[in-house]
């Protein structure tokens, strides 16, 4: 059994909990879920777009602690003056420390950029909780879903107004996703099953990405030579976590980050 199967099948579990105790009306009747949703897209395709997606993440699977003392508070209105084009909040608490506390958190100090939940997305349920708790995007992970899924949770975040990140690993996630056109696609170099980084596999799969979706790169970005050379292959979003998360100012290192890539 990989992390990724352990995690999912966890996940499983802990949403039919949260089912089982939360009515589905009584998210839709919670403030943010009127508000309308800032765009991802637009945000990164902007003229003067930095590009980064600058993610809150205390720990994971594979480091361990990353940071514990730093803030929502802090981090955000650090990754603001940075001006990243948009920020990522880890919400899943067993693996990754994060709680949809740090997401709503983050969603009244940040009116002006776009928030992703990021969560490993099991049920549909989770959507209508994401647009509750003030996130703009949603992830789906392909390699956790099936073709059927990905079709009918991406549509249900449609619906509700919610922008979709699609994470692919393999050609395989790819095929499952079908029609690339216009999606936001990110591709992990991190393999999910092992947790190893490899920047290169990016590049080959973006090869297979239509122009007119929106390519993102995520995980393992650790110096702005590399976004260099990542724009080159037509990325246009690069979702950066550990690399300001491991310091003890991550939104000054957001900011020192973005001003070498300039």
């Amino acid at each position: 059994m990989t992390i990724l199967d352990k995690i999912i099948a966890f996940k499983k579990q802990e949403v039919a909990k949260i089912k089982a105790e939360v009515a589905v009306k009584k998210l839709v009747e919670s403030p943010n879920f009127k508000r309308e949703a800032l765009s991802l897209k637009k945000s990164l395709l902007e003229p003067y777009s930095t590009g980064i997606i600058a993610e809150f993440k205390r720990q994971s699977p594979s480091k361990g602690i990353i940071n514990e003392k730093a803030t929502i508070t802090e981090v955000t209105n650090g990754y603001l003056d940075a001006n990243v084009a948009a920020q990522s909040i880890l919400t899943d608490t067993s693996f990754f420390g994060g709680t949809m506390a740090d997401l709503m958190e983050a969603r009244s100090i940040n009116e002006i950029k776009p928030i992703l939940r990021k969560d490993f997305i099991v049920d549909g349920f989770q959507i209508v909780e994401a647009k509750a708790i003030g996130a703009d995007v949603i992830l789906l992970i392909a390699t956790c879903l099936t073709a059927e899924q990905l079709k009918k949770y991406g549509q249900l975040a449609n619906d509700l107004g919610l922008e979709v990140l699609y994470e692919v690993h393999s050609q395989e996630d790819l095929d499952k996703i079908g029609d690339l056109d216009n999606k936001i696609i990110g591709i992990n170099n991190r393999n999910l099953k092992t947790f190893e980084v490899d920047l290169e596999h990016s590049i080959k799969l973006a090869n297979q990405i239509p122009d007119s979706a929106l390519k993102v790169s995520e995980s393992g970005i650790s110096d702005p030579r590399i976004i260099t050379g990542l724009k080159e292959y037509g990325f246009q979003g690069f979702l950066i976590g550990e690399n300001f998360m491991k310091t003890e100012n991550p939104g000054e290192a957001c900011k020192e980050f973005i001003a070498q890539i300039r």
